[in-house]
């Protein structure tokens, strides 16, 4: 497996996709780096991580400090000697009818789903390319692919992911750097972003289809293994994970 001894910077780790991929990277033989403001938790998944016979560092990370990124990365660099994939994965999801003005939490969204992502891809860059190889996963959405309404300026930002992507993708292949970009695009996954919603009417409806078609982060950390276990001159540059039941 091409999985095993790969160094992974993980973002957004402390819980739902971030964790489920976390873990099972590690168990396939990955070396794994976590990243997420909750510290505490991100102690007790390492210490899951290492009962089962995983290697695993940590540090406390807020994506929109791009300080935070370049320390992670370090990081890596420190307790396993380099890095081969970042994991973008750290995002918000409180959506909300634009009429109803959250504009404190349209800029979260955008320093979080957007900047955060920004900041991960600034962090490794300059070692992907000098070593002329590495991998870059971002989480999106499928509100990144279709319009939603409730989901505006989250949309935007998982749009803007998008973009981003598949920029990187053809400027490496372009430059000759073998930046291997891939992007999720995630439906009904039952994660704690829930916990972000603050619109209640946005919230009832999420949680009605949540409740119904949602299924466990397993399902995206499943297709993240996959990607990063392709040859390194084979880049699967987009997934959509939906429940079966999600229309």
């Amino acid at each position: 497996m091409t999985v095993q001894n790969k160094v992974v910077v993980i973002t957004g780790a402390s819980s739902g996709i971030g964790e489920a991929t976390a873990k099972l990277l590690a168990k396939n033989g990955a070396k794994v780096i976590l990243g997420a403001r909750r510290e505490s938790r991100l102690a007790e998944i390492a210490a899951s991580i290492r009962a089962a016979g995983g290697q695993v560092a940590y540090r406390a990370t807020d994506v929109r400090r791009a300080a935070d990124l370049q320390a992670l990365v370090a990081l890596a660099k420190t307790e396993f000697g380099g890095i081969d994939v970042l994991f973008n994965n750290a995002g918000i999801a409180p959506s909300s009818p634009i009429s109803a003005l959250h504009t404190k939490e349209w800029d979260d969204m955008i320093d979080i789903n957007l900047k955060g992502v920004l900041n991960g891809i600034a962090a490794v860059m300059p070692d992907f390319t000098t070593q002329k190889h590495g991998q870059i996963i971002t989480t999106s959405s499928v509100a990144g692919l279709k319009n939603y309404p409730g989901a505006g300026v989250y949309g935007a930002t998982k749009f803007a992911v998008k973009n981003l992507m598949e920029v990187i993708r053809m400027e490496s292949a372009a430059e000759g750097t073998n930046i291997r970009a891939v992007t999720l695009y995630p439906g009904a996954i039952n994660t704690e972003v829930m916990g972000t919603i603050s619109d209640q009417a946005t919230l009832k409806g999420m949680a009605q289809l949540y409740d119904q078609v949602g299924i466990g982060p397993d399902a995206v950390a499943n297709v993240v293994n996959f990607a990063i276990d392709q040859p390194e001159d084979v880049n699967v540059s987009e997934f959509t994970i939906y429940p079966t039941k999600q229309g």
